[in-house]
């Protein structure tokens, strides 16, 4: 039993999981460059009250709030993918207030 117990803990020290290759410059940049991307897209959020009611407002502004989330865990694990972030974001917000155009009658 003890040599069962050994052979475990030798795997965990000839290969650790808590060692993360680094990423290269231009992903954290390209991360940051989506995270204020995002940050910038909240204009478009706010601004929906013009056209939209106040509940899909509320909705819209969860939504942006669970892409913060998305963004920010994108940043730490894979820095690059925050760039598709906004984008998702904007895509989001497009096809929520043409459809509330088109099948609820939102007008300005």
């Amino acid at each position: 039993m003890a040599l069962v117990g050994a052979s475990i803990h030798a795997d965990r020290v000839a290969h650790p999981q808590t060692v993360r290759p680094r990423t290269s410059l231009a992903a954290r940049v390209a991360g940051w460059v989506g995270l204020l991307g995002h940050l910038a897209v909240l204009i478009f959020y706010g601004a929906s009250g013009l056209v939209a009611p106040p509940w899909a407002v509320l909705v819209l502004l969860v939504v942006w709030l669970g892409l913060l989330v998305l963004a920010i865990v994108a940043l730490r694990r894979r820095p690059a993918w925050a760039l598709a972030v906004p984008v998702a974001a904007v895509a989001i917000w497009f096809a929520a207030i043409s459809a509330g155009d088109a099948w609820l009658n939102w007008t300005a």
